[in-house]
C-alpha cells in the first residue's frame, strides 16, 4: 500500500520536502511507517518519542493501522511562547 507523508515545521526542513509517498506492507501501523521514515530521513533521528502523528485531520497512536491512500501528518512538539 502507499500512504502520503506530509512534514510539518522543522520537520519539512530536516527532511527538505513537503510531503513525501511512503510504500508499505498491508496491515502496517504508525509506529511501522514512522520506523521506515526515520531510516529515510537520519536527520530526524531523536524524534522518535516527541513526534506528533496525525492520519486525515485525527492525531492517532503508533498502533493505528493504516490503509492505502492514507495521508499522514508529521508534527514536531508544539511551540510556543
Amino acid at each position: 500500500m502507499t500512504v502520503t507523508v506530509k512534514f510539518w515545521s522543522y520537520f519539512r526542513d530536516h527532511t527538505g520536502c513537503e510531503e513525501t509517498p511512503m510504500n508499505l506492507a498491508d496491515g502496517a501501523s504508525l509506529a511501522d511507517l514512522h520506523s521506515q521514515v526515520l531510516q529515510q530521513f537520519p536527520d530526524l533521528a531523536g524524534t522518535e518519542k516527541c513526534t506528533l502523528k496525525a492520519v486525515g485531520l485525527d492525531y492517532q497512536d503508533d498502533d493505528f493501522v493504516l490503509s492505502d491512500g492514507d495521508e499522514v501528518s508529521l508534527f514536531p512538539p508544539v511551540q510556543g511562547g
